[in-house]
């Protein structure tokens, strides 16, 4: 046979990597799922699983998961018999018994477990499979935790990212990307229910606090714990520059925020498909939607307002708070 000419050699060599990367971008990758006591984990699945729900979400389906659930906590352990039966029953989804197991079995791991507290040991196997990560919030029960697991990550060089869904409301991005220019005052409101186990508002009312770092970015440099005349929750933060952002208990989703071109309302919730959506384009590109640093100083401003309601309103400042968390676990 004669040797190829070299004209033909290069448009076979094109054809060739053209069809390796249409092959690579319509190959579905295999999800699994870390904690079974959210609803989270039906949700996501039904996105992902379902070629007929209205939100459904391509190039991604859950394969498998690990059960988890925590004892001391009854919203999560109550939770886990029902939606461990939805996704085996109505999604095909293979229970595994362990999470080194369900790493032999999936590209890429969605850590939903509601307890925060489980999460660094869960991340672990998941960040030594070298497998990318999504960790559903609250991404850790303490700053401690946070630091902890992003400094495995980058050791391991594992792309890990966290994020409530809160943070890709339209609106909300919109903002985030100058429509109303430089945002110099914002508040974002959201449920706030506590759980003892954690920092108070890193159970519940950490989907404001997301609404309000996505619009108000990084610079937070104190945090002061207040309430409403109703007796609520109202958390003021103070930026670099003089800009204040806030966080609100209210009954819903939602918030306004001023720039120099206007102002917008921000902080809706549109539901968990554009969540999904990153998560998967995140696993296929490893590019984090959302920059650890911010992650770390989102919940370094919760963990200041859960010390500044134990001192009954005093300033804290985030410098302090990620200097206690940095140092030595006693």
């Amino acid at each position: 046979m004669p040797p190829l000419r070299p004209r033909f050699r290069l448009g076979l060599l094109a054809f060739l990597i053209l069809l390796a990367s249409r092959l690579s971008a319509e190959t579905v990758l295999r999800i699994g799922l870390i904690g079974l006591d959210t609803s989270h984990a039906t949700a996501f699945t039904e996105i992902l699983n379902n070629t007929n729900a209205k939100d459904h979400v391509t190039g991604a389906r859950v394969v498998a998961a690990f059960v988890g659930g925590s004892p001391d906590i009854e919203s999560s352990i109550s939770r886990v018999a029902g939606y461990t039966a939805t996704l085996r029953d109505q999604h095909g989804v293979r229970i595994v018994d362990s999470i080194p197991e369900l790493c032999r079995k999936v590209d890429a791991v969605m850590l939903l477990s509601v307890d925060g507290r489980p999460h660094i040991e869960q991340a672990r196997p998941v960040i030594a499979a070298k497998l990318p990560l999504y960790i559903d919030k609250p991404m850790a029960g303490s700053l401690r935790d946070v630091l902890e697991i992003f400094r495995l990550a980058e050791a391991a060089k594992v792309p890990v990212f966290s994020s409530s869904s809160l943070r890709f409301g339209k609106s909300t991005l919109a903002v985030r990307s100058g429509s109303i220019g430089t945002v110099t005052n914002a508040w974002c409101g959201s449920p706030a229910s506590l759980e003892k186990t954690h920092p108070d508002l890193f159970w519940y009312g950490i989907h404001g606090c997301e609404s309000l770092f996505t619009v108000m970015g990084t610079g937070c440099e104190s945090v002061r714990r207040g309430k409403t005349e109703e007796g609520t929750i109202r958390t003021v933060g103070t930026w670099r520059g003089g800009r204040t952002g806030s966080f609100h208990e209210v009954k819903g989703y939602s918030g306004k925020a001023s720039g120099t071109l206007g102002t917008a309302d921000v902080g809706a919730y549109e539901g968990y498909a554009p969540l999904v959506a990153e998560a998967v384009r995140f696993f296929r590109t490893g590019v984090a939607p959302v920059a650890p640093a911010e992650t770390i100083e989102l919940f370094a401003f919760m963990e200041a307002d859960h010390e500044s309601a134990r001192r009954d309103g005093a300033e804290v400042r985030l410098a302090d708070i990620l200097d206690r968390a940095r140092r030595p676990a006693p």
